[in-house]
């Protein structure tokens, strides 16, 4: 059943492989519990109870509140996938409720910081240099995320117009603008790129000419966000964070943030409000005779 329902995700709804991974990896480690804990695998004989037995268990191994969330999630999928098919005739995950979770305000870099990292922060004028700053400067300026990032190719560029296309989460595609600025890292990199490498296959690549993977652009994000910043939190997702909230900041609209951002939901892209809100209260503490 497992195998059945990956597979309807994959052709029929284009989930990306970290996430069907995730299902997988979730749904095998009910099925663990559910032989150990009730000698059964037999997704047609779960009730209500051993669902919640699972979850108890989870947050007894020292599982946080939004793990448990998510796994939940998958399991609620999945059987929801199956009532549709008739596989089951009824959906013990109905009566489930989600653990409370405290909120989190999205880490990011203030403006300041931002603007010493690429005004006044050195980057050497070879072809390092400048692949590490247009990788900060995209990162900033257009708030893709890392995977995005990795798999851009030049043909999504399109310098004339100022923009760049990305495939995001469920092979979405969306178009965004670039100031002035990008345009023309773009343009200086791609000369000492091709001087160096000639054709390739991705816009950006690593010092032996192939293509980026993850852990070398958290590294050279980390590395140059510890020149400017303490805090915690210093990786590419964090630059996604720092762009929604800038924006925000000065005055943006909220649904076309979320447009940018590639959001399905509104209420995904709320979330950096409150940071602007921290930010609004801080000023009226400041200035407001009242206050």
């Amino acid at each position: 059943m497992i195998d059945t329902f990956l597979k309807y995700l994959r052709f029929e709804k284009r989930y990306s492989e970290h996430t069907l991974t995730a299902y997988r990896k979730d749904l095998t480690q009910l099925e663990i519990f559910l032989s150990e804990e009730f000698e059964t695998s037999d997704f047609k004989e779960v009730q209500h109870a051993h669902l919640r037995n699972w979850m108890v268990s989870l947050m007894e191994s020292g599982l946080e509140p939004k793990s448990v969330n998510r796994k939940m999630a998958s399991v609620k999928a999945f059987y929801k996938f199956l009532l549709a098919r008739e596989y089951v005739a009824s959906n013990p995950t109905g009566r489930l409720k989600s653990l409370k979770v405290d909120k989190k305000l999205p880490s990011f870099v203030r403006e300041s910081e931002m603007i010493t990292l690429l005004d006044q922060i050195e980057f050497s004028r070879d072809f390092f240099g400048a692949r590490d700053r247009l990788i900060l400067e995209l990162l900033y300026a257009t708030g893709i995320r890392l995977t995005e990032l990795i798999n851009l190719s030049d043909p999504d560029v399109n310098l004339y117009q100022g923009s760049i296309k990305v495939l995001g989460k469920r092979n979405k595609e969306r178009v965004i603008p670039m100031a002035e600025f990008i345009v023309k890292s773009i343009k200086e990199y791609q000369q000492l790129r091709n001087a160096e490498f000639g054709y390739c296959d991705y816009l950006l690549v690593t010092d032996s000419g192939n293509k980026l993977y993850p852990m070398m652009v958290y590294r050279i994000v980390k590395k140059y966000l510890d020149q400017v910043t303490t805090i915690a939190k210093r990786s590419p997702h964090v630059l996604r964070h720092t762009f929604a909230t800038h924006l925000l900041n000065k005055g943006a609209d909220l649904n076309a943030v979320k447009d940018l951002l590639g959001h399905t939901s509104l209420a995904a892209t709320q979330v950096y409000t409150h940071n602007s809100m921290e930010k609004l209260k801080s000023v009226f503490d400041q200035a407001h005779p009242k206050a």
